[in-house]
């Protein structure tokens, strides 16, 4: 055997280790759902990251674009691609705020509303019938995991940040 046989067969692949077996069954659950998504929301003209702001604007009405790009994951430069994309189309409104004009503060309109509510249909029952087999324990035991990754990982990347 030679040297270079030796380090193949002494080297533990990542694909070997359970974590990244893990770490690659949600990235492509993820994919997939996505395109799934996209292909049933495409009728509407909402994308997945369009769907995003909308249903945010519904939960927490008047947020401001940097409470909405934090709560999404993305820098505002995203957030300034995709507010007038939907804020032209009608169904997201921005305001100045009372208190600091310096401030917009981000609502959606009724035809937004509307909207929202529909896709938002669509999404629930892509939900359910991906995960209807699903016993809601395990449901409950992937979503709590996968909040312990999102945590470590916005602390290590505030750790980055600051250094």
């Amino acid at each position: 055997m030679n040297k270079k046989q030796a380090q193949i067969e002494n080297h533990h692949f990542p694909w070997d280790h359970p974590r990244f077996r893990s770490w690659i069954a949600v990235a492509r659950a993820c994919q997939l759902m996505q395109q799934t998504l996209t292909r049933r929301l495409s009728h509407l003209d909402v994308k997945p990251p369009h769907l995003d702001i909308l249903v945010n604007l519904y939960r927490f009405d008047g947020i401001t674009q940097q409470e909405l790009a934090r709560k999404l994951l993305v820098g505002r430069s995203n957030m300034s691609m995709l507010l007038p994309q939907l804020e032209k189309r009608g169904l997201i409104e921005r305001r100045g705020d009372a208190r600091d004009k310096r401030v917009l503060r981000l609502s959606l309109t009724s035809a937004g509303r509307t909207l929202t509510e529909e896709a938002m249909e669509i999404q629930t029952a892509l939900i359910e019938s991906s995960h209807g087999g699903e016993p809601i324990e395990d449901c409950v035991k992937v979503a709590e995991s996968m909040e312990r990754i999102i945590s470590t990982l916005l602390k290590e990347d505030e750790l980055a940040a600051g250094s």
